[in-house]
């Protein structure tokens, strides 16, 4: 039967969510939230430091160790009113870690707070790092829109805008948690394996993971896998309208290097998704193997999966065969790491290459989120949502998780 978008009504994918189940803290000691197992059709309940218990070995665990940065930046005009500039993705220079590396100017796309307050000028706020003073500042470089590109420059200039945006920036917490960022939250929004700088809200399924439970998947012996797909501003908000065909995705930028991608090979079949991110990272790896199939002449700087594409390539290459296509591409073009950017929205209908099995926290109604739980466990995500309302499961970012195996 033919995939069409415009038949996924938005109020089917709508459930009460009370405001007082929604987790504005987190647990104090990160593996002692309550664990949802949906295993078979069947639910039960555990603690997340149970985890292992639930799997099996031979199981690959596949995490994102995206970390998320300090994007929130406040600015006061000398009107006094307050500007807050918040970072999405890097221009110029083009990659993150270029970027982050920059020691004199950098130009980001950003989202403006109070932007009728700020139509031209350049921003300044002054900030300290190892007892030298800094000047930052941020002026306009393009358009009218919302978002912008913001050039941010510094002085003196022999520092690194990573440090840059560490001192002067706030991180970035969840508007649904209605309270503003604490300092506590620079340690419990991020994962104990976070990385690489670059998201602007957390793969929040991999904090519930300490070093104790991830010693004790591996001596389970349990493979793990770390890629990094970096999380935009866009990913937890509830979807507008009454049809997801209108909806439009967010691009985020993903990155593996090469010998992940052969411990993922070694892995199919058995491979446990920690987070919504790493599925859909891993679904986008493998339908760029499939247009690397289609199109003999794909440049490294063409690995784009866009919205919908995925429902129109072809879907009968095996994922060995999709991830074979990335390794030899990468071979051909002297690679060491694949570098990606997915728009890719996973919606019922949808037919899982990469997953066997999916970590996840209690999502919003409405969201893209909720609707690739749909796509993953078809209709059961009502009762699944439905016993996590009845035995007091906490929701959302700080919330409880489950561990789906259809």
């Amino acid at each position: 039967m033919r995939f069409n978008p415009e038949d996924i009504k938005l109020y089917d994918y709508i459930y009460d969510l009370p405001a007082e189940r929604i987790a504005k803290y987190p647990l104090p000691e990160r593996d002692r939230s309550r664990l949802l197992v949906y295993k078979n059709g069947k639910i039960s309940n555990s603690i997340f430091k149970d985890v292992p218990l639930f799997l099996s070995e031979g199981n690959t665990l596949v995490f994102n160790d995206t970390k998320v940065i300090h994007a929130r930046l406040h600015f006061r005009k000398t009107t006094g009113a307050l500007i807050e500039v918040f970072c999405l993705e890097p221009i110029y220079p083009p990659g993150y870690e270029q970027s982050f590396q920059s020691e004199k100017s950098c130009i980001w796309k950003c989202l403006i707070g109070n932007r009728k307050k700020w139509k031209k000028g350049v921003l300044k706020q002054q900030l300290s790092i190892n007892n030298s003073k800094i000047v930052l500042k941020a002026e306009k470089v393009s358009g009218t829109e919302n978002p912008e590109y913001i050039r941010f420059s510094w002085e003196p200039q022999n520092i690194a805008f990573s440090e840059i945006i560490e001192k002067a920036g706030i991180i970035p917490i969840p508007p649904y948690l209605n309270r503003e960022s604490e300092t506590g939250d620079d340690i419990w929004y991020q994962t104990v394996y976070a990385k690489n700088n670059g998201s602007v809200a957390a793969p929040t399924a991999g904090f519930h993971f300490t070093n104790t439970v991830l010693k004790e998947l591996q001596n389970k012996k349990l493979n793990s896998i770390k890629l990094t797909l970096h999380v935009g501003a866009s990913t937890f908000v509830p979807v507008q309208g009454s049809y997801i065909k209108d909806h439009k995705m967010h691009t985020e930028h993903f990155f593996i290097k090469k010998e992940q991608l052969k411990e993922l090979y070694k892995g199919l079949n058995q491979i446990i998704a920690i987070g919504t991110t790493s599925a859909r990272t891993l679904e986008s790896l493998y339908w760029l193997g499939v247009k690397i199939s289609e199109q003999e002449n794909l440049l490294p700087n063409d690995l784009f999966i866009d919205q919908w594409e995925p429902y129109s390539l072809n879907k009968n290459i095996a994922p060995a065969d999709s991830i074979k296509n990335l390794l030899r591409f990468m071979e051909k073009n002297n690679l060491e790491r694949i570098e990606g950017i997915t728009r890719i929205i996973i919606v019922p209908g949808y037919q899982f290459r990469m997953i066997r099995g999916l970590v996840t926290n209690f999502h919003q109604p409405r969201s893209t989120l909720l609707l690739l739980i749909a796509a993953f466990i078809g209709n059961d995500w009502r009762k699944v949502y439905e016993y996590a309302l009845n035995h007091n499961f906490r929701f959302l970012s700080y919330g409880d998780s489950s561990l789906l195996i259809p």
